[in-house]
């Protein structure tokens, strides 16, 4: 399956929006000892690492979304992470399900058609 941050394929019929939320709960113990790095500087791996495993799972749910509705990809995805609240962090991702098609000329056809650059 395609997942793609791509808006133009050729030859696809797109579809509607999927969005996936997920949150993540950190551990309160790495939370604290975060924070304390935070005071005094450097990389706070434990939100990476719990950022890094939250889009996994969420492009993971887009991809199965997706499947469920039919689909054979999913294209214009963006990634968003509005905030890492105390304790955990929430990532948005959403894109556009399509289908390929079997229409002659594509995407590109179609807006030529319509006087449209591309």
């Amino acid at each position: 399956m395609l997942i793609s941050l791509d808006h133009l394929q050729e030859k696809i019929e797109v579809g509607e929006l999927l969005t996936v939320v997920v949150v993540k709960a950190a551990n309160v113990v790495s939370d604290i000892r975060e924070n304390i790095r935070n005071l005094t500087g450097g990389r706070m791996e434990h939100y990476e690492k719990l950022i890094q495993e939250g889009v996994d799972t969420a492009l993971e749910n887009l991809e199965k979304k997706a499947k469920e509705r039919g689909y054979d990809g999913v294209i214009g995805v963006k990634i968003s992470n509005p905030m890492v609240v105390t304790g955990g962090a929430e990532i948005i991702v959403y894109g556009n399900g399509f289908k390929k098609s079997n229409r002659s000329g594509g995407v590109e056809e179609e807006i030529a058609k319509k006087g449209d650059k591309i």
